[in-house]
């Protein structure tokens, strides 16, 4: 009852300071407040429109906002956003232009579950919407699935990868954004063994912890300093009453966002400050820079207790990836057979979350793969979200994907077989189980 108590308490402070905020900007909106010739009272609308939306957006998803994308016919073309396959715990999502051909090039984007809604990768989405045929791994907020769906850990993850895989076909692309890079790493290699027909055609790793003791950050040397029992007891919470998870243990969102905020403070706190001066002034907009980074930056998810733990404990203290000792499903997968899906590691000089060396790491245990099948990229300059959805990726990283991704769409034959066209079966197996 401690842990749901805690979480309730959590969910309270922030239903509490929605609330103040609301109240404050409708007291400040009065009309006869105008009389009052005191700026103070302009500040005080200020803060309650800012703190009514900042609270307010911690509690929900946001929406995607892509209406439409120009085609090559020099047209606006609807976005339409199917679901393909529906689990539990995460579905797979197809951004459908209407009134385009299929595109040759087979996008699986593999989204972080680490805090935030796949929206964070909008603006990635959005860069390769007009070249790609687009999918991405669209994770649920843990608060939202019942307990009677069972748990969800690094090795459900990674078998959640496989299906995926397994129903695009094996003309499908993969890139991996940061957190997931070593699971679809170990996803690529469970194909390789069990099914190797639908393995993808290439893997792009982009800032993912596959070596994380390669190079050390802040974020490795926490997970080396704390036990698994200390971690457990200050971050492991069960979901309380208000929502369909209730029990479930989770790593909350608002606890990891406190996190994340804390890591820069004081960027934080002028960058709000500023905000309410501009709303004060009346120079701010509904979707003015600020509201747009906060709007994404400040929705969070809860992802279960059972993957932050193991995510921290195999991946980060045992170093199973790194390590080639990831075991999913009671098998060890060797990452050594991967042999003939070509890989590509993005890094950033300047990321302090997965610093270079750590993804690189992934050539490194990719035994079977000759020379001319990998490749790797240094961005100078780049941090860690530049390298994904900044100047940096629309640049430079971007267009050397799609270069790496023609490069390695040819025919692949397996075992002898022309393996060019999806399983028709897997797509129908994968529907019928989600």
């Amino acid at each position: 009852m401690r842990f749901m108590a805690t979480y309730d308490f959590m969910e309270t402070m922030r239903n509490t300071n929605q609330w103040l905020g609301a109240s404050a900007l409708a007291l400040g909106s009065y009309p006869a407040m105008a009389m009052v010739p005191n700026p103070a009272i302009q500040w005080l609308t200020a803060w309650g429109q800012v703190t009514e939306r900042s609270f307010a957006r911690m509690a929900a998803k946001p929406d995607w906002g892509i209406q439409s994308v120009v085609g090559e016919d020099g047209r606006d073309h609807i976005v339409d956003i199917e679901v393909e396959v529906s689990k539990a715990f995460g579905d797979l999502i197809h951004f459908k232009v209407q009134g385009r051909k299929e595109m040759a090039r087979k996008v699986l984007l593999v989204a972080p579950m680490s805090g935030h809604y796949a929206t964070l990768l909008r603006s990635t989405v959005v860069s390769l919407l007009p070249d790609c045929e687009l999918y991405i791994t669209d994770w649920h907020n843990a608060r939202d699935i019942p307990v009677s769906e069972g748990k969800f850990d690094v090795e459900d993850y990674t078998l959640y990868l496989v299906d995926f895989m397994k129903y695009l076909g094996p003309q499908i692309h993969v890139i991996a954004v940061c957190q997931p890079a070593p699971l679809t790493l170990a996803a690529t290699a469970y194909l390789a063994e069990e099914d190797p027909k639908a393995q993808p055609r290439s893997l792009t790793l982009i800032g993912g912890p596959i070596d994380p003791d390669a190079t050390p950050t802040e974020v490795t040397d926490f997970g080396n300093r704390i036990t698994m029992g200390q971690l457990e007891q200050s971050m492991i919470q069960r979901v309380g009453y208000k929502y369909k998870g209730v029990g479930r243990k989770v790593y909350p969102g608002l606890l990891q966002l406190s996190s994340f905020i804390a890591m820069n403070s004081e960027s934080h706190t002028k960058a709000f400050k500023d905000q309410i001066n501009r709303v004060a002034k009346g120079e701010a907009s509904d979707h003015d820079k600020h509201n747009k980074f906060y709007d994404e930056y400040l929705a969070v998810m809860d992802m279960t207790g059972e993957f932050y733990l193991s995510t921290v404990e195999r991946i980060f203290k045992g170093l199973e990836i790194a390590k080639n000792e990831f075991v999913v499903a009671g098998k060890r997968v060797d990452i050594g057979k991967i042999t003939d899906v070509a890989v590509k590691t993005v890094e950033g000089e300047n990321d302090d979350i997965s610093a270079p060396g750590q993804c690189v790491a992934a050539l490194r245990l990719c035994t079977g793969l000759p020379d001319s099948k990998k490749a790797w990229h240094l961005e100078p300059g780049a941090g860690h979200y530049g390298i994904f959805a900044g100047k940096s990726w629309r640049n430079n990283i971007r267009p050397l994907v799609l270069d790496f991704i023609d490069a390695n769409s040819g025919p692949r034959v397996v075992a002898g077989k022309d393996t060019t066209r999806p399983s028709t079966a897997a797509k129908a197996k994968t529907k019928a189980a989600g």
